[in-house]
């Protein structure tokens, strides 16, 4: 009896050790997606049996911090996201090496460290200012005629004079709300037009300047006057209380023109089932033209050194290599997969454009995560916060950006 008792014990002790390791917990950042991962989850665990747990940040609430807590809360996740240098840098301790991993074989986007793939990169994304093309139409306004920032003052200027007729609110959808948590809007991905747009791929010339202190006098000041552009055609409302839901509602319910978001909005955009042609249009806040958009992977997911790594790793190549995995990336999710393997294209309107323009070869880079961590969102967001509220105006905010930069160096 005894002999037997003890058997049981073991074989529970057994049970309790397996189950500890076969689950999975995610942190991730994209809430416009969280249904869509939270339903691959499922099929995976029904797959596999192996349940796997997603969280999410991002949006109106900061992922980071959201990361931090559950890095603190006893049951640190088994895979993260890192969206670059300063986040790697925070993590690294806990980041594990996947070189030599299924999913390795089939990209040439993984996050690379000292020659080894350190993170799985989530999609290929883009944005640039998305336009609604029966508005323009009937405005007489061509998209691809924007490609400075005169063409830009123009044709706003024309838009503005036409928002009764054209049942219009605003012309562009902007948010840069502190308390909405939408700075990341500004502080990182508006920033990045200044850093790379008009540059060659991996051209770190302004972000090098900016990371000892530094700007380009004349193109600082160029972009400086691009932003006041599209805030002054903005609604103050939106700028300062809008969130990514009712930024992207303005745009789909044709209450705007312009809509500065990207292309990981696409899910929540079909959802709203937008009667007309939407593409992409460049961040041209240069007076000489550039015309391309902003491409790049922004974020990859890491594996945690402390967590359940084998567990995590089958996930990852599973969502790389399976046909559930493609499904999901491509149609469930409206992503463009960094993947060669994955076939599918996505038929989403704003994943469509950003596929349209890489392949004709107009992109520019993201520089905008090798910022200090908090600096974009932190730092600079509450500038371009204090611009869009009136409380400076452009040539203010110029010098608070510009000494805030200077900031770094310090």
């Amino acid at each position: 009896m005894k002999k037997l008792i003890a058997i049981v014990l073991t074989l529970a002790l057994m049970m309790t050790a397996v189950s500890a390791l076969a689950d999975i917990v995610i942190v991730q950042n994209k809430v416009e997606i969280t249904s869509q991962m939270e339903d691959f989850a499922k099929l995976y665990e029904e797959k596999t049996g192996v349940p796997v747990k997603v969280i999410t940040g991002g949006g109106s609430s900061d992922y980071n911090t959201v990361l931090k807590a559950e890095m603190q809360s006893g049951r640190e996740p088994d895979i993260f996201v890192i969206e670059g240098p300063s986040s790697y840098e925070l993590w690294k301790d806990k980041i594990a090496d996947q070189t030599g991993a299924e999913w390795t074989q089939y990209t040439a986007a993984a996050y690379m460290v000292d020659g080894k793939a350190v993170g799985f990169p989530v999609a290929v994304e883009g944005y640039g200012l998305a336009y609604n093309k029966s508005i323009l139409d009937k405005a007489g306004i061509d998209p691809a005629t924007l490609t400075t920032y005169d063409a830009y003052a123009a044709a706003f200027e024309k838009l503005d004079s036409m928002k009764a007729e054209l049942g219009l609110d605003m012309v562009v959808s902007m948010v840069a709300g502190t308390t909405t948590g939408m700075t990341w809007v500004t502080g990182l991905h508006n920033f990045n037009v200044y850093l790379t747009v008009g540059n060659e791929r991996n051209d770190t010339t302004y972000i090098d300047q900016v990371l000892e202190g530094k700007v380009d006098e004349e193109r600082f000041h160029q972009y400086c006057q691009y932003v006041a552009l599209i805030f002054k055609y903005s609604d103050p409302d939106m700028l300062l209380n809008g969130t990514q839901d009712s930024q992207l509602a303005a745009f789909a319910n044709g209450k705007a023109a312009f809509y500065h978001q990207g292309n990981w909005m696409d899910p929540s955009l079909v959802a709203l089932n937008p009667d007309f042609e939407i593409a992409y249009a460049p961040h041209a806040f240069l007076h000489e033209e550039t015309d391309g958009i902003l491409v790049n992977p922004p974020s990859w997911y890491v594996i945690n050194e402390n967590g359940n790594k084998d567990e995590a790793l089958a996930y990852l190549n599973f969502l790389a290599t399976s046909e559930e995995g493609a499904d999901y990336m491509v149609n469930k999710a409206a992503m463009v997969p960094a993947f060669t393997n994955v076939t599918l294209a996505p038929s989403a309107p704003l994943s469509k454009s950003v596929m349209e323009w890489n392949a004709a070869g107009k992109t520019y880079d993201w520089q905008q995560y090798k910022l200090p961590d908090g600096f974009g969102m932190g730092t600079l967001g509450q500038i371009y916060e204090l611009l869009a509220s009136g409380g400076i105006d452009v040539d203010t905010f110029e010098i608070m950006m510009k000494d805030a930069i200077a900031g770094i160096a310090k």
